[in-house]
Order: structure tokens, then C-alpha cells, then sequence
């Protein structure tokens, strides 16, 4: 029998290989960070074919530290970045151009148009989300009218496209030489063309935005005992292993965080913050702004769905301070210049972004930091950037409370700020809520290890009320939090942040 399950986790910066035994034991793992292309404001991109060198890469050093022997692999499952968007020549593997990330909102005017008729909530009935730039489906728009040569290409069946989940599987499956392309419904669900009681690609939604079906890859279950593929033997794994696990990235870290049960919710604090509330095996239509998304689909069973709250910047707002402002040198440094000052000064913080998230949908936000006097020192403007991330979370939360009518009793808590002591305790306190860490970081990528492993058999057959299953016990708590101030304090920092956001300029509502 197998000892390990392999896990590639394909974030926003970087690109983590993370190998799992039996009882969810991180047995080693690799990272190495890819490039960020920023174009001007609005455009975010990557190198398709780095993120891929990238990958094999750290599976290589990964197995290597491990001392890895044939055989001793079971199954690979991956977790990627969402909605950014990859187009490329199925018979080369060579992309029409960089990939366009879910931050970037050059798409903005296609958008636009869209709504102009129906308004942004045109399509959600069929798939949840609201028109913005965000997901995949105007971007792969946007590329067919603007790349040279790619509708044609497309229309001929040479074009194809994917998410990062699907050029990551067609490259280990082979990739020109009868790599599978696929997606799972995690991932389709985040395109604007899956419509989510089919679980398909919807026919409608394709003529509207013009996109030919035969360039969209195969849907499937996140965890599939149909493998659609193995690793090629002159690839980096030098076996032939089962490719049997997808998810999109913040889904992986809900099934990391074993939130199988209706009501169950974690936030991820890392690039942007994502906040998923397990809704069960009915899409709850949020009526305040939430995603509809596929949370996860276990091989036959129902596929279970979440709401989700995206939040754009969390961690981006500390780089912006370290790269844009030099306030800090950095990321670390952000909690012990947050905690020279005993409070945020009477200052409040609303991010810099191009698009204000969750459950705003506005794609002219700016920066603005309100109640400014000349006593604000850079110990409080630090402050202030942390307690907007606090602020923008329980805004979530209480969005998903109204539209789920579920009372949160508890949130799990993971990714990189998580660490960081300050921004966590100001969270329980604006909440009013417990917040638990996880020992295990690697949460998207324990995700991907459990819907790999559960396809294979690694792990025994998961049910919905997780009764039977020897899925580790993983979540060998860290650390709680626990409110540590009064309601009254906590509505008036609460209130006052709002205030602010309400006056932001140019912020499109």
C-alpha cells in the first residue's frame, strides 16, 4: 500500500508541494514564488509556463527531502488559485499570452456592458455571482476579442482554456502529448458558465459571451475515483500516479479544516481573505452580495455548496505598505509597529483596490484613511490596516448570517496572518466571536490531499455526516482566541469604520 498522498497548492505568489502520510503529517514540502506582473493599475498577470517549471520544480525537491521511493505515492491532488485565466495551444502547450489574474479588472468595460441590460445580478439565478471582473468568463471574453488569432484558433479546436487547476492537471497528465483537460466543480463555478444545479457548462451563458464550448475543459468531481489521468514516468514524480483531486484553493482549505457540516464557516487570511460557510446540498441565492459557489463534490454524491465573501486585499494591504508607502521592511514588521501605539489614533483605514469585494462589487474604490490628526504616527496607520481587515470580515460574517439565517457560532482561521497575534485578537473582539487556529498551516493543500487520498482509497469512503471515515484528526488545535472587550466598545469601532467606508470616494455601490 501507498504511505503518502501528494498535494501541489498553486496560490497567487507562489507554488507549494506538500507530501501527507496517512495521518495527515506534513512528511516534507517545497515552495518557490513566481513572478507578479503588474501592468498598470488594474492589470495583474503571470507566466504560465513559469508556474509550471515552478511546479515540477518543487515536487522534485520535495520528493528528494522525503527520500521518496516508486510506490510510495498514492495519489496527487491539487488546489489552485481561482479565476485566473490561461489560454493555450493544446497542441503545444505554448499560451497566447500571460495569464490574466482574478485581480485584474481590465474586463471592466465588457462588465459594464453585460449589465447595462438586466443589471449585475442577471445571471446569478444560474450561477451565483454577480457580473464583475473578477471571474474567468469575461476575462476569456476579453481575450477571444483581444489577442490576436485566438478565436479562430479556439473555434478550430486548437485554442483551449483553463483555470490554473486545469493547465497544473493537463501538464502532469502529459500535457500535448493526451493531457486531460479538465476542471472540477469547484472551479467551473467560479467562471460564470457553469450553471450550478447542472453542473455544467451552460448553452446560454456561452452565447452570451460568445465563448466556443469545445475550448471549455471537462467538468468532474473535486474528488473522482475516475482518474483522468496519471503523472508521466519522464516527468518530475518519475511514476505513474493518480491525478484524482481538484479543488480551487479556498474550497481545499474548508475541506482542510473539516467544515463538512451545514453551518460550519472558516476565513483565510492570505493575499485577499475568503470567508466560506458550508450551506449543504442546496445553493443558498444571496440576496446581500455573497458568492454562490460549489464548496465540494465527493465522486457520486450530491455536490455541496457554500457561500463565500471575498475580500480583495488583506495581506496585499501589508506588502502595499512595505513596497508602495516603505513604512515597513517587512511583513512581520507590520505587528510590532502596530503595537508601539496602545490604539489606531481615532484613524480608520479603507483599502486601496480596484475592486472592493464582497458585499460591495464596486469597481471604483480608493484608498482613504479618515480622522487623521497631526498626533497619527505610522504605529497607528499600521493599526488601522489591520483593523480594516477585522472590520471587512465581520462585515462578511453578518452578510452570511442574514442570507443563510444560520447563527455563526464559531469561525476556523488559516493562512499566513494568522500568525500574526494583534490582527487575530482585534478580530475575535470585533466579532464577538471565538476564532480557532488549526496546528497544520497547509490547509488548502491538506484539502487536496483529502480529496486525492479519498478517491484512491488512501483514506476510507467519506460520508456526509462524517460517521465512517478515517480521515486524520488534523486539526489539532493551535490556539483560540476569545473576545476580550465590551459590546459597546465593539459597535462603536465597528460603526465608526463604517462611516468611513460610506464616504470613500468614487466607490461604486
Amino acid at each position: 500500500m501507498s504511505k503518502y498522498v501528494v498535494a501541489i497548492e498553486q496560490g497567487t505568489t507562489s507554488t507549494r508541494c506538500v507530501i501527507f502520510d496517512h495521518n495527515g503529517r506534513v512528511i516534507s514540502s517545497a515552495e518557490k514564488e513566481h513572478r507578479q506582473i503588474y501592468l498598470h493599475a488594474g492589470r495583474v498577470e503571470h507566466r504560465p509556463l513559469e508556474i509550471w517549471k515552478n511546479t515540477e520544480a518543487v515536487i522534485r525537491s520535495a520528493l528528494a527531502q522525503a527520500n521518496i521511493q516508486r510506490g510510495d505515492s498514492g495519489a496527487v491532488g491539487v488546489a489552485t488559485q481561482r479565476e485566473t485565466t490561461i489560454v493555450w495551444d493544446r497542441r503545444t502547450g505554448q499560451p497566447y499570452g500571460n495569464a490574466i489574474v482574478w485581480q485584474d479588472a481590465r474586463n471592466k468595460n465588457i462588465c459594464d456592458d453585460l449589465a447595462s441590460s438586466g443589471g449585475r445580478d442577471r445571471f446569478r439565478s444560474q450561477v451565483g455571482l454577480p457580473l464583475a471582473t473578477y471571474f474567468s468568463g469575461p476575462k476569456i471574453k476579453w481575450i477571444l476579442g483581444n489577442v490576436p488569432g485566438v478565436r479562430i484558433a479556439a473555434e478550430r479546436d486548437e485554442a483551449v482554456f483553463g483555470n490554473v487547476d486545469t493547465w497544473e492537471i493537463w501538464w502532469l497528465t502529459g500535457g500535448p502529448k493526451g493531457g486531460a483537460h479538465v476542471t472540477d466543480v469547484t472551479n467551473a463555478s467560479r467562471t460564470m458558465l457553469m450553471n450550478l444545479k447542472t453542473l455544467d457548462w451552460d448553452d446560454e451563458l456561452l452565447r452570451i459571451f460568445d465563448i466556443p464550448r469545445q475550448m471549455l475543459p471537462r467538468i468532474v468531481p473535486s474528488s473522482d475515483p475516475q482518474t483522468w489521468g496519471a503523472t508521466s514516468r519522464n516527468g518530475p514524480f518519475g511514476d505513474c500516479i493518480p491525478v484524482c483531486g481538484d479543488l480551487g484553493d479556498q474550497q481545499a482549505s474548508l475541506v482542510g479544516q473539516a467544515c463538512f457540516g451545514v453551518g460550519e464557516v472558516k476565513n483565510t487570511y492570505s493575499t485577499g481573505c475568503f470567508m466560506l460557510l458550508n450551506t449543504g446540498t442546496e445553493p443558498v441565492h444571496s440576496k446581500s452580495g455573497l458568492l454562490t459557489t460549489v464548496a465540494y463534490k465527493f465522486g457520486s454524491q450530491p455536490a455541496v455548496y457554500a457561500l463565500e465573501g471575498a475580500i480583495a486585499m488583506t495581506g496585499a494591504l501589508v506588502r502595499w505598505l512595505r513596497d508602495n508607502l516603505g513604512i515597513i521592511n517587512s511583513a512581520p514588521e507590520i505587528e510590532r509597529l502596530a503595537l508601539s501605539v496602545k490604539d489606531n489614533g481615532g484613524i480608520y483605514f479603507v483599502p486601496p483596490i480596484s475592486d472592493f469585494y464582497a458585499p460591495y462589487w464596486g469597481s471604483d474604490a480608493r484608498c482613504m484613511i479618515s480622522g487623521i490628526t497631526g498626533d497619527v504616527n505610522k504605529g497607528h496607520i499600521a493599526r488601522a490596516v489591520l483593523e480594516a481587515i477585522a472590520y471587512q470580515t465581520r462585515k462578511v460574517l453578518e452578510t452570511m448570517e442574514k442570507d443563510a439565517q444560520i447563527e455563526i457560532e464559531t469561525l476556523k482561521v488559516d493562512g499566513a496572518m494568522v500568525h500574526n497575534d494583534l490582527l487575530m485578537q482585534f478580530q475575535t473582539d470585533i466579532l464577538g466571536l471565538p476564532l480557532v487556529r488549526p496546528k497544520i498551516s497547509e490547509m488548502a493543500a491538506l484539502g487536496a490531499a483529502y480529496a486525492a487520498g479519498l478517491a484512491t482509497g488512501f483514506w476510507s469512503a467519506w460520508n456526509p455526516d462524517c460517521s465512517s471515515n478515517d480521515l486524520p484528526a488534523n486539526l489539532w488545535t493551535d490556539k483560540f482566541w476569545y473576545p476580550q472587550i465590551g459590546a459597546a466598545i465593539r459597535e462603536d469601532l465597528y460603526q465608526s469604520w463604517l462611516i468611513a467606508i460610506e464616504t470613500a470616494p468614487n466607490r461604486s455601490m
